[in-house]
């Protein structure tokens, strides 16, 4: 149930932290990787990194805030498959000021990235996935779509749109047999969290104090949520918002 041989998943983000644990996992449960990013020597890495451990995996380059590059995108996906099983929304970033301190640029920036993004690479995926006779939608939010941060307006804002987002697909849809979830990471130990721990002063402390698992997690702790959600084994899921976050959000 949960073997994806011969399917197509396509990660945005996927060339570090969260995007990357994820593609890697689904590559190594069968499935053809296609990583994309803005950074194309991040990207080449990530590929070189995943074809050295066994994993089918291509990349593409894109700006998932520009319309016109989007539609390109999954038209180069459909000239190279003629399919596309699989999408995770993964793109995110993030500007730590007060709202009290938000530029309009500023906060345009991170909706743009963190939620536009999403609602446009679906809707390009979504004849795709017809014509494949099914697929999988993975958004990923945050723990921050359920918390606030006094330091993330933005970002939490973002994040809480990408669960009702993402309800919205899984309702639209259900009659297309697409399934559409949203993963909600908890404290991740990656390039955007180090800035956080650097900048937020006792964060490291209260997140550690807080989580019953006693650690950050890895980008491999979201590799095993992505198998699941891309796979059969989830085909009644749907609509669902799941923390992956080492119990941070229960206690």
């Amino acid at each position: 149930m949960f073997d994806l041989t011969d399917r197509i998943a396509l990660v945005t983000g996927g060339n570090g932290g969260i995007g990357l644990g994820m593609a890697r996992g689904l590559g190594q449960a069968g499935a053809t990787v296609i990583v994309v990013g803005r950074n194309a020597e991040k990207s080449a890495a990530a590929l070189r990194e995943l074809q050295s451990e066994g994993v089918r995996a291509e990349s593409l380059p894109c700006d998932v805030t520009d319309e016109g590059a989007v539609q390109g995108l999954f038209a180069d996906v459909e000239r190279r498959h003629g399919r596309l099983d699989v999408l995770v929304n993964n793109a995110g970033t993030t500007v730590r000021k007060p709202p009290q301190d938000f530029t309009l640029e500023e906060w345009n920036s991170v909706m743009d990235v963190n939620l536009t993004s999403a609602f446009l690479c679906s809707r390009a995926a979504y004849p795709l996935m017809v014509q494949a006779g099914g697929g999988k939608v993975i958004n990923i939010g945050s723990i921050l779509s359920i918390f606030g941060a006094a330091y993330a307006p933005a970002y939490c804002a973002s994040k809480g749109g990408i669960v009702q987002f993402t309800k919205s697909l899984a309702l639209a849809w259900a009659k297309d047999r697409i399934q559409a979830n949203a993963v909600l990471p908890g404290w991740i130990d990656t390039e955007l969290t180090v800035g956080a721990r650097n900048q937020v002063q006792g964060l490291n402390e209260r997140v550690l104090a807080r989580t019953p698992a006693g650690r950050w997690g890895t980008p491999q702790d979201l590799a095993g949520i992505a198998v699941f959600l891309a796979s059969r084994a989830s085909d009644f899921v749907t609509g669902a918002a799941i923390p992956v976050d080492g119990g941070y959000a229960a206690s």
